[in-house]
């Protein structure tokens, strides 16, 4: 990837007033403890005020949604997983080829996946996750990815079909319901990226060559 082209950080809350930033943490922190014991599913707002001591409206001014709440406790783990990408050693990071870095990053994800799959369901209710600024930061990189490794590429189109590979309900499906293990799921993305580099490769290399046999002067 060109060096020149940096991720952006997920930014952390701007400045707020101490007593609101208590309010936050408390809740977060009490949000956090009962997806744990509980599991996302089991958790409803009203668990997370009564537990932290605070008014059902105070959750919902601050956090919106059951969704946006669920986003808010994976955001630790997502920004340690950005910054691995960002800055992290290859093949996750800089210094692999865009094609292995591209395997890792998928990898990473199903990783991330397993350890909070329900959590992640949660986040995305309604299609949330796709306009979170973790989404957006995966689309971008794994766009930059693409293009570098086959720059003939529609890099845009692919890298949201290629993500849709990785969204939470369909791991869930294949790895709870149809009992598919995690290394045979990291072992799909794999092939999924070989294939979709090679496939384009060859694609390509095909209309090069009956561009070229359609030449005017040439004969049939």
């Amino acid at each position: 990837m060109n060096a020149a082209i940096e991720l952006p950080l997920i930014e952390p809350a701007a400045h707020e007033r101490a007593d609101a930033a208590r309010n936050r943490d408390r809740i977060l922190c009490t949000a956090t403890r009962l997806f744990d014991e509980r599991g996302a599913d089991c958790v409803s707002m009203d668990d997370v005020a009564e537990a932290a001591g605070v008014g059902k409206g105070t959750v919902f001014r601050r956090f919106g949604s059951r969704a946006a709440l669920a986003q808010a406790v994976l955001s630790e783990q997502e920004a340690d997983f950005q910054e691995q990408i960002i800055r992290g050693c290859p093949p996750l990071g800089p210094g692999a080829p865009a094609r292995e870095r591209l395997t890792a990053f998928g990898e990473g994800v199903l990783d991330l996946m397993h350890r909070h799959a329900e959590l992640m369901a949660a986040a995305d209710h309604g299609g949330a996750r796709l306009v979170s600024a973790p989404y957006g930061v995966y689309r971008l990189h794994v766009t930059l990815l693409l293009r570098e490794a086959e720059p003939r590429c529609d890099a845009e189109l692919l890298a949201e079909m290629m993500l849709g590979a990785l969204a939470v309900d369909l791991f869930l499906h294949l790895h709870q319901a149809r009992a598919m293990p995690l290394e045979r799921l990291k072992a799909g993305w794999r092939e999924l990226v070989a294939r979709a580099l090679r496939d384009h490769a060859a694609g390509a290399l095909c209309g090069e060559v009956a561009g070229a046999a359609g030449e005017p002067g040439e004969s049939p």
